[in-house]
């Protein structure tokens, strides 16, 4: 019996098959690199929800007001992530769009943020970081404030 050999088909198929199928990995390793070191869900509507209340904070005690309940944040939609310095430790700065409401309020809107997270020493923790100008004019100085934990009340996850 005289042995099968390739037909013209066969032969487009697998070289197809050989040409795709890395670019078609590489294709995947990128999509999935894009998220690495992407703190989870829970952790950024903690976060922003933590920084909107700082804001309100600060501007019912300048204008001598009381401020308002914790605001509901949904959607997030990160958009660009890039390392950055916070102190002597490595950070996250995050920037994107969000939904936000305050208690009590029908309406819903969609932000822009910008965030800067520091993950805690053992890695189970994260912390919010804000720029606070520079004391030597040289390095720029942060505030930090701890995320709830995952699993505790007022956590996210």
């Amino acid at each position: 019996m005289l042995p099968l050999l390739p037909t013209p088909h066969r032969r487009r198929t697998a070289l197809v098959a050989r040409v795709l199928a890395p670019l078609l990995s590489l294709v995947l390793l990128l999509g999935a690199c894009d998220r690495v070191g992407q703190p989870p869900r829970g952790v950024l509507l903690d976060a922003l929800s933590l920084q909107i209340q700082l804001t309100q904070g600060a501007i019912a005690r300048a204008l001598d007001l009381e401020a308002t309940g914790l605001p509901e944040v949904s959607r997030v939609r990160v958009e660009r992530q890039e390392d950055v310095s916070i102190g002597d430790s490595r950070g996250l700065h995050l920037a994107g769009r969000f939904d936000w409401r305050l208690p009590g309020d029908a309406i819903r809107v969609d932000s822009p943020f910008e965030l800067y997270l520091q993950r805690g020493d053992k890695g189970q923790s994260w912390r919010l970081a804000r720029p606070s100008g520079s004391r030597d004019g040289t390095r720029q100085d942060w505030i930090t404030d701890p995320l709830p934990l995952p699993g505790l009340p007022g956590g996210a996850g």
